[in-house]
Parts: structure tokens; sequence; C-alpha cells
């Protein structure tokens, strides 16, 4: 509930600290006195167009700070957990606006949007009156407050549910034809680059095989030409081997006269030869294994600069060319087989959707039914508040397919007709501003028990009517009051009577400046108040005697 409304420099408002109860609160006070003023400020508060024009005279800026006691159970707290906001306890909003036309507004000292700000102060506090915009005069939010009434939220959240797979199906059979009708486009080309890649047939490491093979065919030229070198080297001019046969010969012609002196040179040009013989077997060997084939090496270019080419075409890398030609057989795949995947997604969106319809159609009559009983509960407080003949009808209809939502098919709206043999219209348009008021009151008496902002407040409710009507409304606010916080600005005595704290507002000229402000009224105070409001300026006994009676019935 509202705590506390502090007030700083806003019209004729210079400092103003108000504390509130729960139960019925009336703001009572003469014409002009500023109780206006106090629903504008704490409207701007909860978040209403910051105006300039609020801001007292002489001031630089001005400052409205409310306070709530709320239980953790309350929806606000979901609301601000959503956008990553602990506000802690007690709630404080405040906003301020300056002359330069910059405003500010803080939720528990921290800066939020004034959206934000908005969205909560439509969580705590509903205003109705004569320029009221919020809660249940926006029909947008009827179908949630008819949903309330009959207790259908499990329905609604099912019907949601169902909603929500319906559209993701939807979008996923609209992918599936988009890529379809793309791929038959492309058909021609798709086929193409297929049996151009799966003719390359690449193959993982093969440039890198293929640039290690033609760099080791480079080598080979400059390998054989050394080979050749080094067999010329040892033949030329007889050729090394012979020139070590020559000088085995010339010692073993002398190594029986040197005593075994010449054995050790005879083994090692015997070894000498062996060596040499080996030398040239392998560089046989070695030469007889390069490569040297022109055709060879043509053949390696051509596959190197043919894989190359396809990953430039396709601007990726040679490695990369597998995962090109996957992606393109996958598209494919989908002009062979993306036949039976949009059968298939179509088949599953019409059952979802059959699905949907069937909750949303049962959701329905049972809206249907709950708007007969509403109605039915609302006519019977209308009597009482002088709306008689008036008629209360809550429209449930359906929409057209292409307007369903997760909140089913309905559209839900309230409809009055104030005049016999009238035709209902809108809420807000047909009323006038009493009448407006008591259709609220009636209203939220029948909805107090299926869930409402915690703190309702009601600008002359009792605008128009008197005597047994204004006790009627008087008992529908007390009843209200059982489990809401009730405030009521009214200038019937009777209503007055009814609250169980009086706030009394009043305007004083104190030599420089006016200014208005408000006193909590004592009982003798408050049936001094109400005798004014019976009698008018001059106060008669009989009129605080009436007084009393109305504060004791």
């Amino acid at each position: 509930m509202l705590s506390s409304l502090s007030i700083r420099n806003i019209v004729l408002i210079d400092k103003l600290d108000l504390n509130f109860e729960g139960g019925l609160s009336v703001l009572t006070g003469e014409t002009g006195a500023g109780k206006s003023i106090l629903l504008d400020s704490l409207a701007l508060a909860l978040g209403s167009r910051a105006d300039v024009g609020l801001i007292r005279a002489g001031e630089e800026k001005g400052t409205v700070t409310a306070e709530f006691d709320l239980p953790v159970s309350h929806p606000v707290y979901k609301l601000l957990e959503d956008v990553d906001i602990e506000p802690g306890e007690p709630l404080i909003l405040r906003r301020i606006i300056s002359q330069d036309g910059r405003n500010k507004a803080t939720l528990n000292d921290q800066s939020i949007s004034a959206s934000l700000l908005r969205a909560v102060g439509e969580e705590l506090v509903e205003i109705h009156g004569q320029n009221a915009e919020r809660g249940l005069l926006d029909a947008k939010g009827h179908r949630a407050v008819l949903d309330l009434y009959g207790r259908l939220g499990s329905e609604v959240k099912n019907v949601s549910r169902l909603f929500a797979t319906w559209t993701k199906l939807k979008d996923q059979l609209e992918e599936a034809k988009s890529s379809l009708e793309a791929a038959r486009v492309d058909e021609e080309y798709l086929r193409h680059v297929v049996q151009e890649l799966e003719d390359i047939n690449p193959i993982e490491g093969e440039e890198e095989e293929l640039a290690q093979a033609r760099a080791a065919f480079m080598h080979s030229e400059k390998i054989a030409e050394a080979l050749q070198d080094a067999v010329k080297a040892l033949t030329d001019n007889g050729g090394v081997e012979g020139k070590i046969r020559a000088a085995t010969r010339a010692v073993e012609r002398v190594v029986d006269k040197a005593e075994g002196k010449l054995s050790p040179v005879l083994d090692s040009l015997e070894r000498a030869a062996i060596e040499m013989n080996e030398a040239t077997m392998l560089i046989d060997a070695v030469s007889s294994d390069l490569d040297l084939d022109p055709a060879g090496v043509e053949h390696i270019e051509e596959r190197l600069f043919s894989l190359r080419a396809a990953a430039r075409k396709h601007k990726c890398e040679v490695s990369g060319l597998n995962k090109v030609l996957g992606e393109f057989r996958e598209r494919l795949a989908k002009v062979e087989f993306g036949d039976a995947e949009v059968i298939r997604l179509t088949e599953e969106v019409s059952n979802a959707r059959n699905k949907y319809e069937a909750a949303a159609r049962e959701l329905h009559e049972k809206r249907s039914t709950a708007a007969e009983k509403m109605d039915d509960a609302v006519m019977t407080e209308l009597g009482p508040l002088k709306l008689g003949s008036a008629r209360f009808q809550t429209s449930v209809q359906e929409l057209q397919e292409e307007s369903w939502s997760a909140s089913g098919i309905d559209k839900v709206e309230f409809r009055i007709a104030t005049n016999p043999g009238s035709n209902p219209g809108p809420l807000i348009k047909i009323a006038s501003g009493g009448e407006l008021s008591r259709f609220m009151l009636a209203l939220k008496v029948v909805l107090a028990q299926s869930g409402s902002a915690p703190t309702l407040i009601f600008d002359e409710v009792d605008r128009g009517v008197g005597g047994a009507t204004a006790d009627a409304v008087g008992e529908r606010l007390s009843r209200l009051a059982t489990s809401l916080q009730v405030l009521v600005i009214t200038h019937s005595p009777q209503v007055a009577a009814a609250g169980t704290s009086h706030l009394n507002i009043y305007k004083k000229f104190d030599g420089e400046a006016t200014r208005t402000n408000v006193v909590r009224l004592s009982k003798e105070e408050r049936q001094e108040e109400i005798a004014r409001m019976l009698s008018g300026a001059s106060i008669t006994e009989e009129a605080r005697a009436a007084a009393q009676s109305l504060m004791e019935g």
C-alpha cells in the first residue's frame, strides 16, 4: 500500500509530508483547495508525463516521493527482477522535474527510465477519475481482467504454450519453403558445382603431398647433375679404379722383397678398390631412383593448379574444398528431398494449429461464461449507485485468425449503455465523469478478490449523487477497503463519514504566497468538517448532529 507521500515545490505546495493508513481514507476540502494537486503529484511519482508547469513559481525544481509497503509476493518484484533491479523494502519512487526540462526518476535511489517508472506505477496504484487513463479504463487490459475474474490462469498459460509451438513450427515451415525455393532456382548451378568438385575429388592433405613431390622433382635435376659430375671425376683419364689396380700391381711386384712392410699398403689399396666399387654402385642406384619424367611433374602441376583454382573460386583454402562440397551437396539435397520436409512440417503446423484452436475455443467458452457472471455481478452493484437504468456488458468477440495471439482468439472489452434503448459502447467514451467513477467502483467491488493494484484512488466518485446513493457509494468503498487500500476525494458527507481516516485539504495565504496544505482530522474535527459539508459556510447544531449520526451509522 501507499504508506507516505512527500511533495516539494509542486504548484501551491512548498513542502508537504503525508502518511497514509490502510482501509478507506477520505480527502475533503473546499473547491479549489488543491485536491487535484495531490493527484497530479502522485501521478508524477507514478510515471505520468513531466510538465514543468507543475513546478512552484520561483523554484528551480519540484520533487515528489512516494513510499510503498508491499508483500514480497507482489507482482512488481517480478517485474523489477526481470530488468535486474533489486529494490529492497520499502519501495520508494521519486520523480524530480526541473525548469530546464530535465527530469529524473529513481527507484530506491537507483536511476530508472520513465517507462519503467510508469510500468511500476501501474502495478501499484489505480486512479479513477475525470482524466484517469489507468487500470480498467484501458481496453487492452480487459481480457486479463476477465481471465483473473474467471480464474482462467492455467487455461491461458496452456493456450500461450500451444501458440508458441504453433508459431515456431510456422517459422520453420516458412524457412524450409524459402530454402527449397532458393535451391530450385539454383538447382542447375548446384549440380554443376557438385559435379565439378566430385570430378576434382579433393583428398585430405593432398596439396601438401603434391607440393612436396614437385619440390622433390626440382631437386632431382640438381642431384642428377651432381652424380654425373661425380661419375665423370671417377672415370675420366682411366678412372680412379684403374689407377688403384695399377698401383696394386706395382706394389705386388716388390712385396716379397719388403719383408712384410708392404702388406698394409696392399690391404689399404684393396679396401679402396672395394669402397670405390660400392660408391659407384650407390651412385648408379640413386640415379636409377631419380624421377626425371617430365610427364610426371606436369601431372603434379596440373593437379595443384586445378585444386588451387577451385579453392580460389569458392574463396577457401584447398583443405576446405571437401567442406564446400558437403555444403553444396546439402543444398542440392534440399531440392531432392525438400518436398518431403515441407510436407512433414506442413502436417506438423496443421496439427499444432488445431491443438491451439481447440484450447483457445475452450478458453473462449469459459471466458464467455465468466463474462456473463461478471456482468450480473456488476449490474447488481449498479442499482444502488443510481445507475440502475445502465447496462454493463463484457464483450467477448472472436478475432480473425491473423489476429490470434498467445492470449487466445478473443477480443474482450467492457462496454456500457447509460440510457435505456441505447447500444453499449466503450466504457471510457460513454460514461460521464461521475458515472465513470461509479462504474469503476462497481467493477472494482466485483473484481476486488481477483487481482488489483494494492491502492485504488477515486476522484469524486460521488459526483452528482446524494442521499441513499451517496450512502451506497460509501458502503461499497468501505467494503472494497477491507481488502485494498482506498483513497477517495469526495464532496459527499455520506462518503466522508464512511472513512477510517480523514484528511482535510485547505488553501491559505500567509501574506507572501498562497499555499495548499493537508491536515489529518481527529474525530471531533471530522464531525466539524462533515457538518460543514452538510450545511455550507454556516455550521449549525443540526448539521453537527447530522454529522454525528452519519459517523455513527
